[in-house]
């Protein structure tokens, strides 16, 4: 099924348990144009997206809730972000994946809490965490996932 926005959007087959503690964001991850019969390593310039809802909580505890509507494999890591640096801004190494250096935690388990192997399509995986007020960058940071637009600000206040 095709949303407006050109991206594919597949059936989610699982959800997060309905008392995640804190507030909920939910974040959106999709890609465009590809195919389930599409696999191994993103090429550069594929129209990938994350999206989140809502973009500014209050500062607590949070639980992400990650939905994979795509076709691919994706992620979401929570990075925080520099004063003066905005969303998109890190530079993808050879590998084509960012630095996670200072990641706060991560949902990357198809249908369950925290890290695994990605959340494959059409699964959602979550993590909580307790955030004080700042901005973060979320990312999917498969290859060359971050470079194809997959990273969203979150604000904390």
């Amino acid at each position: 099924m095709m949303g407006g926005t050109g991206y594919h959007f597949a059936r989610v087959t699982c959800s997060a348990p309905r008392s995640l503690p804190g507030r909920i964001v939910n974040v959106t991850l999709a890609d465009m144009g590809m195919t389930q019969m599409m696999g191994g390593t993103a090429p550069l310039g594929a129209h990938m997206m994350l999206r989140i809802s809502p973009a500014n909580v209050p500062a607590g505890q949070i639980s992400l809730v990650a939905s994979n509507m795509g076709w691919r494999t994706h992620e979401l890591v929570i990075l925080p972000l520099a004063a003066g640096a905005a969303a998109g801004q890190r530079a993808p190494g050879g590998d084509g994946k960012v630095a996670e250096a200072g990641s706060l935690g991560e949902a990357s388990h198809s249908c369950a809490n925290g890290a695994g192997d990605g959340i494959t399509s059409g699964s959602v995986g979550w993590t909580t965490l307790t955030l004080p007020p700042g901005r973060y960058e979320l990312v999917c940071n498969l290859s060359n996932h971050y470079a194809d637009g997959m990273y969203e600000q979150l604000a904390v206040t």
